[in-house]
Formats: C-alpha cells, structure tokens, sequence
C-alpha cells in the first residue's frame, strides 16, 4: 500500500473537516496502515497483541479532537502526537509486564515532526524547480542514499550523467538559495 504524503494526508483531512466522508474514511484507513506499522515497530513481537488496541483508542481519539486540529499546522505532527501519547499511555498502564525503555518511546515519527514534514516541504519544493530527472537523480543518490550505479540503471543514463546532473542540481539549488539565477535561468 501507498503511503501518503503530508500534503495529500492533509487535504484529506480538510476535505473531512468540510464534511467530506468518502475523505474521511479513505484518511481513517491510510491512518490505520500508518499506525500498524508505527506501533508495530515500536512495540515489538512480544506485545503485538496490543497494536489493534492502540489503533482503535488512537483512530477514536482523532475523531474526537478533529476540531482541535488547526488547519495551518502540519497534520502529521498533530497526529502523530495523538499517537505518542497513546503509546506512552499504554506503557504507563502496562508497566511491569513489558520493559520499554525511553528511548523507545521518545523517537515516535520522527519523519513527522513539524521540523521534518517542513523540512521535507521545502525539498521538496526546490527539487521541483529543477527538471524532473534532475531532482529525482538527487534525490535517490543523495536523500535515499542509493548508489550511482543504482540509480544509473534505473533511470537508463549513464552514471556519468547521474553523477553530472546531481552535481550541477545541487549547484543550481545552491545558487537559487544565494538569489542568483541558475546556468538555465
């Protein structure tokens, strides 16, 4: 299954602010996937059990703060703090029976802070101002962290082209942060 980005889990959650319930029920259940594999993760085998439960509380506990939810904010953020605490509510209800340390709890969504999904925006942003190719060789090879060669038999270019199209991306990224026009624009 598909995970959606910030901005398309967002407008589903505005379109189901304004009423929409065909979006709100296609929001609860890309939510449910997320949280599966969120709680899973952070739970580990030996509590597996108790995932559907914390999607349960964590799905109704978003239908009952929906109106809370400010429509200027990331929606990711807000989310995935309902969901951190009913993590961190469900450890304090089960100590004893399972040690989880701190650490455990404190590095929920990460990819989903409001620092990361801005982050991410602002990427993604200035790598649409490059041509498609460009901006998708930078980010395999230098966001995904995949290899030249990989890359290169992906797209069908040459790694010498990979290698010159993100080098001269990342130097035309640099020079629109500066203000000055690009060697194409």
């Amino acid at each position: 299954m598909k995970h959606l980005t910030e901005l398309e889990l967002k407008a589903l959650m505005l379109l189901s602010l304004d009423g929409d319930e065909i979006a709100y029920r296609c929001l609860l259940d890309m939510l449910r996937h997320l949280l599966v594999s969120y709680y899973a993760r952070r739970l580990g085998g030996s509590a597996a059990a108790h995932v559907d439960d914390l999607v349960q509380d964590t799905l109704l506990a978003l239908h009952q703060r929906r109106i809370t939810y400010d429509r200027d904010r990331p929606f990711t953020a807000w989310f995935f703090t309902i969901a951190r605490h009913k993590l961190v509510d469900h450890h304090r209800r089960s100590r004893g029976r399972a040690h989880v340390g701190l650490e455990a709890i404190g590095e929920v969504a990460d990819d989903y802070s409001e620092d990361a999904v801005a982050a991410n925006m602002d990427v993604t942003r200035l790598l649409a101002s490059l041509p498609a190719w460009q901006g998708e060789m930078i980010r395999q090879v230098r966001l995904e962290g995949r290899s030249v060669a990989d890359t290169a038999k992906g797209s069908g270019r040459t790694e010498a082209m990979v290698k010159v199209g993100v080098h001269r991306g990342i130097k035309a990224l640099a020079a629109r942060l500066r203000g000055e026009r690009g060697e194409d624009g």
